[in-house]
């Protein structure tokens, strides 16, 4: 960064989040400096599932109920145009992002999840959604795999590559004018003369009107608070050598992806090169060796019998953050500071619609522009007590999953 460098608006955080941010800032008009700590896509945004969900963890009914009908019915229609926002701009951008947009089932493994499908199915079906219910034999003919009773179709949903999608998100960002400064985490952050200045490990300094932080799951102490506010977890995925052509005919022919509806559940995807890409919570540390992702191969083989034996070419993992409330947080501490978090697994069209959000809420400064009310961070009692808790409860969930049928 150039000594005495001054922006409209900094943005702290290279993943979907932030460089979403500065791309529609740019659009906007403002100069957009953006700082990431590590390289573009090596957080969560360039390792995560590749599934562009639409929707929150609620159904509208509840969201309606929870915000009342004016701010509930922005946010079911921000959260049912998530998907959209993320097809739509790599279209508009020409982005060289493998993708396809076969939907996504929701695979149901109880009798009770498959009405929760049946009652979400209703609610969205009511809004004239594209989605559908399916049978035992459909679900089965549609993933390749065994044991699922039913399930849920949103065709509105896609996969991508997700790496390719944030790097081709920073290509076009900085084409279009976003400074990206990489490898020099912003160490502190005051506002002072009317402008915030931020300084990075190396030194380097630059001010600006308005900051956004895009921290997510990687928060630190920039921002009071924050990181304590955010349970981060561990997503642990794993992908096969390239299928066989008899197991790539029977497995996802059709493309989808899909999420089981297990507490401690499972997902997946197929490859644009033939092989199946399978994620689920790891543990709260970081791995040491190939046996930490053992319980997701273990899946794949209960889930899909006939890959037993076919070899694991690729091991990796990210870390995502959850809410206490299982909804996104947006934050603005003080004026001009604005921060969001949560992406509950719906991160890839989540975050990247909300980014558009918050650059026109950094360009006109109407909080009518963001899809969710402004509120107080608050962080979570006992926190740093959070990893013996949370993997506390995800064995906890895990003996319940085992034990259902």
């Amino acid at each position: 960064m150039a000594p005495g460098e001054e922006v409209d608006l900094l943005v702290v955080g290279g993943g979907f989040l932030g460089l979403s941010t500065a791309l529609h800032a740019r659009e906007a008009g403002l100069s957009v400096r953006l700082v990431e700590a590590a390289r573009i896509g090596s957080g969560a945004s360039g390792l995560n599932g590749g599934q562009v969900i639409p929707g929150l963890k609620y159904d509208p009914e509840t969201l309606l109920s929870q915000f009342g009908d004016e701010l509930g019915e922005t946010l079911v229609r921000f959260a049912a145009g998530t998907a959209d926002a993320v097809f739509d701009l790599i279209d508009r951008h020409a982005m060289s992002v493998p993708r396809g947009r076969s939907g996504w089932i929701q695979a149901a493994h109880t009798r009770t999840a498959l009405e929760a499908q049946r009652e979400r199915n209703r609610q969205w079906s009511a809004r004239g959604a594209s989605v559908a219910l399916l049978g035992e034999h459909e679900v089965g003919e549609m993933t390749g795999a065994s044991g699922y009773l039913g399930g849920w179709l949103d065709r509105r949903a896609g996969v991508v590559d997700p790496l390719a999608l944030v790097m081709e998100l920073a290509r076009v960002a900085g084409e279009n004018g976003t400074l990206i400064c990489e490898d020099d985490p912003v160490s502190s952050l005051r506002h002072t003369g009317g402008l915030w200045h931020a300084t990075t490990r190396s030194g380097a300094a630059v001010a600006a009107k308005k900051v956004v932080v895009a921290t997510n799951a990687y928060a630190d102490g920039l921002v009071p608070g924050l990181r304590e506010s955010l349970v981060p977890l561990h997503s642990f995925q794993v992908a096969t050598a390239p299928l066989p052509p008899e197991l790539d005919a029977a497995i996802l022919p059709h493309g989808q992806a899909v999420s089981d509806s297990r507490r401690i559940l499972v997902y997946y995807r197929k490859t644009p090169d033939g092989r199946l890409a399978m994620g689920g919570r790891g543990r709260q540390s970081r791995p040491r060796s190939a046996s930490d992702w053992r319980h997701i191969e273990r899946a794949m083989t209960r889930v899909f019998p006939a890959l037993k034996g076919v070899k694991i070419d690729y091991r990796w993992y990210g870390r995502v953050a959850v809410t206490p409330d299982h909804l996104p947080h947006i934050h603005e501490p003080e004026p001009g500071l604005v921060t969001a978090a949560g992406c509950q697994g719906r991160g890839v069209g989540l975050m990247i619609a909300l980014g558009k959000r918050l650059a026109r809420y950094a360009a006109e400064g109407d909080r009518r522009i963001l899809p969710l009310p402004i509120q107080p961070i608050r962080p979570i009692p006992f926190h740093a007590m959070r990893q013996i808790g949370v993997a506390g409860a995800i064995a906890w969930y895990r003996l319940l999953d085992g034990l259902e049928r």
